[in-house]
């Protein structure tokens, strides 16, 4: 079984990813590419495509709810890598199923983690 984000994608196309401006600068040791950022205010840049009326982060990979996948998996901002997929750890999650409902996908259960899950490394 692969991990349920790598059919999903709607977390990546729904929601801004706005997050502070030194996570896209190599000197003070961030990582996301800043090429992909746009700045929003003095402390804060987000991912390209986010700030749209119907975003869609500009490292989305792939068609949401079929196959998709961070191109920038191992870059990406902090504000990504604290979102938890429903049901992943035993708990909810309402950004998750707001996200995956607006992409007309149902919520995820505890059955999409009944069997052992491959790592998401996009």
């Amino acid at each position: 079984m692969s991990h349920p984000c790598l059919r999903c994608g709607a977390c990546c196309a729904h929601f801004r990813v706005a997050f502070h401006w030194s996570e896209a600068e190599a000197f003070m040791g961030g990582v996301v590419p800043s090429a992909l950022t746009e700045q929003i205010d003095p402390h804060r840049v987000a991912m390209r495509g986010t700030q749209a009326r119907q975003p869609h982060c500009v490292a989305l990979q792939g068609v949401v709810g079929e196959g998709a996948t961070c191109g920038i998996y191992a870059q990406r901002p902090s504000v990504c890598r604290e979102v938890i997929p429903a049901w992943e750890f035993g708990t909810p999650s309402a950004q998750c199923d707001k996200a995956r409902v607006a992409y007309g996908l149902a919520p995820l259960t505890p059955a999409d983690w009944a069997e052992p899950v491959q790592p998401h490394s996009a």
